[in-house]
């Protein structure tokens, strides 16, 4: 019998166990078009399977690169770059020629200066263990910033493959979706969705007689905050539309609390202003520290929502990491969530997330 993959998931389809990816019932493996049960509950009822593969299974899948020729197009979530940061693709993909595409440009406030914020991508990518030929931003879902990276893929494959790679939840399968579209006029011909793990397998999508464009399976980063959440918060706490900061004064001994997420503390400095880029959806809410710890347990899923009560079921409880801030203007990351910029450093704060999730320093990105 022919082996045939899921239009959507790039799943191999199988008609025997229907807890297992790739399934579909006999009878769809007629049509010309075959999408898996779980690409259908997805796309027509936002429902999400769990499936049996491991994290490691995705980084073994990518690691097939290394055996081909082509061009690797690395797509990172510009409002979550370290988060979204695979540190091992050099290795993963070999000798291949890479290119760094930020997406999810549409997010960042209009007065973010992309010229310095591409600059800003390549050192952070050498310095990450990444060399790359070039970068770029866009909107994989307005289409922003695609005619000039349609042009250099077609230049810079040299008439081979074209590997589309990232995390998971970073857009690579919108990214490529919007790619066919603008050349064929096809919408949505791969699934997509806001949560981890859609593409389960590489998805063939022909470019000529000979090459393809492939996307492949999101590699898991376990430190992002979407990976402990449920389905409803990962909508809430993903952005949406532009980013509208929201600037708070703090004093000494004042916190934020980031929804239920997360919770930040200035210990020590002079008053100054503390700049959030966060989901728009995301209630931020500022209290003295002496009372944080009641207020949170008496408030988190209230209150202090996200999160549901389904996720507080399995959430890690919050852990405190000290920071003291250098003398510039700073970025604290929660990978999947969002960041607090400090204006003035030499301060000393400390931020509470739950265990699991690596949060880090950076120069200012905007």
């Amino acid at each position: 019998m022919e082996v045939r993959y899921c239009d959507g998931c790039g799943a191999r389809l199988q008609s025997e166990d229907p807890n297992a990816s790739g399934y579909v019932p006999t009878s769809a493996l007629q049509q010309e078009d075959v999408i898996c049960k779980r690409c259908f509950r997805l796309k027509h009822y936002n429902e999400v399977q769990s499936v049996e593969y491991s994290d490691d299974d995705y980084l073994t899948m990518i690691q097939e690169i290394h055996k081909t020729k082509g061009l690797v197009v690395k797509i990172v979530d510009i409002f979550d770059f370290n988060g979204s940061f695979i540190s091992s693709l050099q290795r993963l993909t070999g000798d291949n020629p890479i290119i760094l595409i930020g997406n999810k440009v549409d997010l960042l406030p209009k007065s973010t200066k992309r010229n310095k914020l591409i600059q800003w991508m390549k050192k952070t990518a050498a310095d990450l263990g990444l060399k790359v030929q070039d970068a770029f931003l866009v909107s994989a879902t307005t289409g922003e910033g695609f005619d000039q990276v349609e042009t250099v893929i077609e230049d810079m494959r040299n008439e081979q493959d074209v590997y589309v790679v990232g995390c998971t939840n970073v857009g690579k399968s919108t990214f490529i979706n919007q790619l066919i579209n603008r050349t064929s006029g096809i919408e949505d011909a791969i699934t997509t969705s806001y949560f981890p793990g859609t593409t389960l397998g590489f998805i063939q999508i022909p470019l000529d007689d000979q090459t393809a464009l492939y996307d492949t399976p999101g590699v898991v980063n376990r430190s992002q905050l979407v990976h402990y959440v449920t389905d409803k918060d990962v909508k809430k706490i993903t952005p949406k539309k532009e980013i509208k900061p929201k600037v708070f004064q703090l004093e000494e001994q004042q916190t934020l609390f980031l929804g239920g997420f997360g919770r930040f503390d200035f210990e020590k400095g002079l008053q100054q202003s503390f700049i959030c880029y966060f989901s728009n959806e995301l209630y931020i809410h500022r209290t003295k520290m002496s009372n944080a710890d009641e207020f949170y347990h008496k408030h988190v899923g209230e209150l202090l929502q996200p999160p549901t009560e389904k996720t507080l079921e399995t959430l890690p409880p919050l852990v405190k990491q000290d920071i003291k801030i250098p003398l510039e203007k700073t970025d604290i990351v929660i990978p999947g969530l969002g960041w607090i910029t400090i204006a003035e450093g030499g301060v000393t704060v400390s931020v509470h997330v739950p265990k699991g999730v690596q949060i880090s320093i950076r120069k200012a990105l905007i």
